[in-house]
């Protein structure tokens, strides 16, 4: 049984040191210890303050990004439609200029029309008048003696025909 227990001696050394370690852990030890664990402590709620701010600075910018991505899809938006617009009165004034341009034309095609046909006309009635100069005359050398009265007629004839030019 003397495994089991101590003896009074021994049982009194072991207190005696752990007294003594005690005492000199007390006035050394655990005031280091505990102002350690204090200075953890402190820095570790420092830290956690720290990611409290973080997190809600992080949150406003986020909340300033979102705005932002909201204020440039919304100017994407405006661009495009005054693009559309600007595209589309493009297209309309060139349709109109295009619309101008062809009736220009057309009018200008018409009056050179018009002209070729004066023209055409003026030359066919040339025509027609020498050549009804042309059968009147042999109509008249045929049948004209050189009678006065016939000189006339055929004077008359001349001048109608020059006057008609």
């Amino acid at each position: 049984m003397e495994l089991l227990l101590p003896d009074s001696g021994l049982l009194f050394w072991m207190l005696l040191a752990f007294i003594i370690v005690f005492a000199v852990l007390a006035k050394y030890g655990f005031p280091v210890i505990t102002k350690m664990v204090e200075e953890r402590k402190l820095y570790i709620d420092k830290s956690l303050k720290a990611a409290d701010e973080a997190n809600s600075a992080l949150a406003g910018i986020k909340a300033t990004s979102e705005k932002i991505l909201a204020e440039a899809h919304e100017q994407q938006i405006k661009i495009l439609n005054e693009a559309t617009q600007a595209g589309e009165k493009i297209i309309s004034d060139a349709k109109r200029e295009a619309q101008l341009q062809a009736q220009k034309q057309l009018d200008e095609v018409r009056a050179q029309i018009a002209a070729e046909r004066e023209e055409a006309i003026r030359a066919v009635r040339r025509e027609i008048a020498v050549l009804s100069v042309d059968i009147a005359e042999k109509v008249t050398r045929n049948s004209l003696n050189r009678d006065k009265s016939q000189m006339e007629l055929v004077n008359r004839l001349l001048d109608e025909v020059i006057t008609n030019k």
